[in-house]
């Protein structure tokens, strides 16, 4: 591809307040970004991060990345130490990545009274690291942080550091508006004079834009303009204070308004769709007001939009929703779109083009549980159990059916907790009753469920459940709120998810639950021991 579209969710986005990836987080992320279709992923800070030097060691068994490469993130040796003995420098290229990104200070200011250095030394020091880095088989970004104040205050300094830079043999400098205070205009501006200053060319130049003054996207698509091929950005704008570019608008402008190929085909119209799954996993409400994947995005009230809607869906709607997986929706009632779930049912090998009876009672059956807080963009396992059990000729055999289960919860004097479940479940015409212990509700009953199926259902035993989250559904207040929870579940050779929604959180817990061991175990169809 001839521009870079560079994703640093994992590292930047990560800092927005709330955003907690776990490493199985981290990793989830990183397959949802290569399915989108990005061509580098910031994985994190390795050496800095115990999560992150965690997250690149698993990285290199766990992932099989068909679009991205993956990027560590760092920064240029300490002032006044050999770069080949910088602890962190060596965590850059312990962590095997065919791609590392380094940071620089490029404004004077701040290497006089952050690094508490020169300005030579600080040239010094991005020479060090980018010749180091080459030198040992890595292509080598550099961020310029605070570019844009820096250059403002002291041009003739900032230039010396991306001419520095790319001397030492650099790929990609990148301009970073680290405070998120420029404007478009300032932006071309600054671009056409560091260009004429240091003799680059803009397409050797990258962008990267903090979204204070809310034009990250806009600041990020005029680069683009003035010659930059390289930008980055994190999916759903994540990011400190008011957050980053948004993957999402940036590629979509990119790509529909200005006519790049910036994303591999068949990738864009994954937009809606991963741009939710990715919401869900960071535990944050997706924005329904986002452009382009947001779920009000396409939206419309009754009245003359829905008569120009009859005539011409494109009257109101300045692109085909579909060509990003989004749906145009009239605000009478909640809809699902037809379109996403044919899609997405295509994408886990169901055709419901040639079943449209299944497609609509699917369509109908997943607007219903929408409307009462179920979500199944991050939830493939449930989704596609749903949509098995509606098609023609269905043979989805659940493992087991509920008789009742039981959970207590034990507060004892010397102030331990325990949760104890049982279930009594009939598998395969035999009535089975057991009982178990475990450090919370989810945990005791997920334990009980299995010691009653293990007998039946060997591999059972390679379930583990890796993740649990729980949301508080919008709109709902106070101890009887509706939740949803999410469950991961891993046989170490994948992973999937699913989803449970009640007033009840243990009954949310054991829809989840169900859902992921049905699933699981239809897909290894595992014989009785």
């Amino acid at each position: 591809m001839d521009y870079q579209v560079f994703d640093t969710t994992l590292r930047d986005g990560g800092q927005r307040e709330g955003i907690s990836y776990t490493v199985a987080d981290k990793l989830a992320v990183a397959r949802l970004l290569d399915e989108f279709g990005v061509g580098f992923i910031e994985g994190g800070w390795p050496g800095a991060m115990p999560k992150d030097t965690e997250f690149f060691e698993r990285a290199k068994t766990e992932l099989d990345l068909k679009h991205a490469v993956l990027v560590a993130f760092g920064a240029t040796r300490k002032a006044g130490v050999d770069v080949a003995e910088d602890p962190q420098v060596k965590a850059l290229l312990d962590a095997e990545t065919p791609v590392v990104c380094v940071v620089a200070k490029s404004d004077i200011r701040h290497v006089e009274r952050a690094l508490r250095t020169t300005g030579d030394e600080n040239l010094d020091m991005v020479r060090d690291t980018v010749r180091h880095l080459v030198a040992n088989g890595r292509r080598a970004f550099v961020d310029c942080e605070h570019f844009f104040d820096g250059f403002r205050h002291d041009p003739a300094y900032t230039a010396s550091v991306v001419k520095a830079a790319f001397e030492a043999g650099a790929e990609r400098v990148i301009m970073c508006d680290t405070n998120g205070g420029m404007l478009p205009s300032m932006v071309t501006k600054a671009i056409e004079q560091v260009v004429e200053l240091t003799g680059v060319s803009p397409d050797q130049l990258g962008i990267h834009c903090q979204n204070d003054t809310a034009c990250a996207v806009a600041n990020t698509v005029a680069a683009v303009e003035a010659g930059v091929k390289h930008f980055q950005c994190t999916a759903n704008g994540y990011g400190e204070r008011p957050g980053n570019a948004d993957l999402f608008a940036v590629v979509s402008n990119l790509q529909l308004k200005l006519g790049l190929k910036v994303l591999p085909d068949g990738c864009l119209e994954k937009a809606t769709r991963v741009s939710t799954a990715l919401a869900e996993i960071a535990n944050i409400a997706p924005d329904t007001h986002q452009a382009y994947v947001g779920a009000a995005a396409f939206a419309h009230k009754a009245g003359l939009h829905a008569s120009a809607i009859k005539v011409d869906p494109l009257l109101y709607n300045h692109v085909d929703p579909s060509v990003v997986g989004n749906d145009m929706r009239i605000l009478v009632t909640e809809m699902a779109g037809r379109a996403s779930i044919e899609l997405k049912s295509r994408e886990l090998g169901l055709d419901l083009a040639g079943h449209p009876d299944t497609l609509t009672k699917v369509t109908r059956k997943v607007k219903d549980l929408e409307a009462t807080g179920w979500s199944f963009e991050a939830a493939d396992a449930s989704f596609e159990l749903l949509v098995r059990s509606e098609l023609p000729g269905a043979d989805l055999a659940r493992p087991f059916t509920l008789e009742s289960y039981r959970v207590l919860v034990e507060h004892r004097e010397d102030g331990t907790v325990i949760s104890e479940a049982t279930v009594k479940v009939r598998v395969r015409g035999e009535r089975v009753i057991a009982t178990a212990e475990g450090n919370g509700p989810v945990n005791a009953l997920d334990e009980a469920l299995r010691t009653a199926l293990t007998s039946h259902y060997a591999h059972l035993k390679s379930f583990e459940l890796t993740d649990y989250k729980v949301r508080i559904l919008e709109g709902s207040h106070g101890t009887n709120a509706v939740t949803r929870v999410l469950l991961e579940t891993s046989d170490h050779n994948r992973e999937w998810t699913t989803v449970g929604v009640h007033e009840n959180i243990v009954e949310a817990s054991w829809t989840a639950l169900v859902d992921a061991l049905t699933y699981g175990l239809a897909r290894t169809s595992a014989p009785a021991s």
